[in-house]
């Protein structure tokens, strides 16, 4: 019994409690994540902790990350990083020149002549910043519409015109008798630049975004230029001081920094893979695809289009991008002559029955009239078909049937793989469609569609 009783009285072992562990992580995104402390737990009440990083890495990514968006590179486009490094060499180069120009627009002002009044430099003032906000609106009105179907080129015309207002600022002191008419065509220059710039910075943002990150990238631009701008300006003012009083040494400083800028936007618009279809872009894709069957990806056709304005490089012009220039998309109907009215009807009940848009073809040229509901893959829809038509371009009048024919059995199939090379296929990027027509069709018993 006793040894029954001592063997019942013996109380189990009590059981080890298991070794807990948490790990800490750092990082803007799942997939970009750094481990910086592992947290042991060996009893109840002891507990390790084991850090991973020291304070400067710490600190250095929270630095970067003010520049660069949240989730970086996967976040972004592949042209992203190239284009930035670009664009804050540029920027930088603006802000040293800025200072050149600012420091001869002052003197010729008056800044530090007794015979200056403050009146008289208030007006001057004046009328700079009155023409540049007059110039910004009227430029607006002209050509707001076409800045985001042509991003690249405006980008680079942005910049060049700004380079035109600070020589325009820089010349003004040597002109004292035409000096507020010198510095108010700068003023008019930059306020073509603040437009197109600001535009094509919308466009391009959202064509880095992938995660639906634009407002991100917005905010790391601006932090990038502000620092682009502070050191800018600090060299800037380094570089005002060593060359005051020696106009040589000014204007070789001011035009090599500008020689070096216009190099920078030329690499930097170079630099991005626009994957939305504007006029050149879709006409390069389909000559290509006439003739090899085969979609070129959005980073191939970048090498391939224009980055300057067609009339700086018409002599030049490459493959077939020259047939979007055949073709007049949003044509009024009232502007066509009787017979091209009269063959426009004539096509609207036999080829375009179930389109949005109708073709007319006379001098070589493919003037495009849409529908009043036509939408944006309607407009795609009639210029590919008009780009088609152009290419089929023969003399013995069938190339209406024929262009026709090629929509109906390859279409379908070309923008599928235009979707799977990673273009967007929604749009056409276009000046603004803003005539449209409405067409019936009267049949024999009285029906119309």
């Amino acid at each position: 019994m006793e040894g029954d009783q001592k063997v019942n009285s013996t109380s189990p072992a009590p059981a080890a409690e298991p070794a807990m562990m948490i790990e800490e992580w750092n990082g803007t995104s799942s997939t970009k994540l750094t481990k910086t402390a592992t947290i042991t737990s060996t009893s109840h009440s002891s507990i390790s902790i084991q850090r991973s990083s020291n304070a400067f890495t710490h600190i250095s990514q929270r630095i970067l990350q003010a520049f660069v968006p949240e989730g970086y590179p996967a976040s972004v486009t592949p042209d992203y990083f190239p284009f930035q490094v670009w664009d804050s060499l540029q920027g930088l180069s603006t802000y040293v020149r800025m200072m050149l120009s600012t420091q001869a627009l002052l003197s010729a002002i008056g800044v530090g002549e007794k015979s200056a009044t403050v009146i008289g430099a208030t007006f001057q003032w004046f009328l700079r910043d009155l023409t540049g906000m007059l110039g910004g609106v009227l430029f607006t009105c002209y050509q707001g519409s076409n800045l985001d179907s042509n991003a690249k080129m405006w980008r680079l015309v942005a910049d060049l015109m700004n380079d035109l207002g600070m020589l325009m600022d820089l010349v003004s002191p040597l002109f004292p008798s035409a000096f507020v008419f010198i510095v108010c065509i700068g003023s008019l220059s930059r306020s073509f630049t603040g437009v197109a710039s600001g535009a094509t910075r919308a466009a391009l943002t959202q064509h880095f975004a992938l995660e639906n990150n634009a407002a991100d990238i917005a905010a790391k631009e601006g932090s990038q230029e502000t620092l682009a701008t502070m050191i800018g300006m600090a060299l800037g003012m380094l570089l005002a001081r060593l060359t005051i009083g020696h106009s040589f040494a000014i204007w070789i400083s001011f035009l090599s920094l500008t020689m070096f800028h216009m190099y920078a936007n030329y690499k930097a618009v170079c630099c991005l893979s626009l994957n939305t279809l504007n006029c050149e872009r879709c006409s390069i894709v389909l000559s290509h695809f006439l003739e090899t069957g085969q979609v070129l990806s959005p980073k191939q056709v970048s090498s391939m289009e224009h980055v300057l304005p067609l009339w700086m490089t018409s002599w030049n012009l490459k493959g077939g991008d020259s047939l979007n220039k055949q073709v007049r998309l949003g044509v009024r109907v009232s502007s066509l002559d009787s017979l091209a009215m009269v063959d426009l009807l004539q096509s609207a009940g036999s080829h375009y029955k179930k389109e949005k848009y109708l073709l007319q073809q006379k001098g070589g040229i493919i003037r495009i009239i849409t529908h009043k509901d036509s939408a944006g893959a309607d407009i795609l829809q009639s210029f590919i078909h008009a780009l088609v038509m152009a290419k089929l371009d023969d003399q013995d009048g069938s190339m209406s049937s024929e262009s026709q024919s090629w929509m109906d059995k390859h279409y379908e199939v070309f923008v599928l793989k235009l979707q799977s090379s990673g273009w967007k296929t929604e749009r056409l990027l276009s000046s603004s469609v803003i005539w449209r027509a409405n067409w019936l069709v009267n049949y024999s018993d009285g029906k119309h569609d």
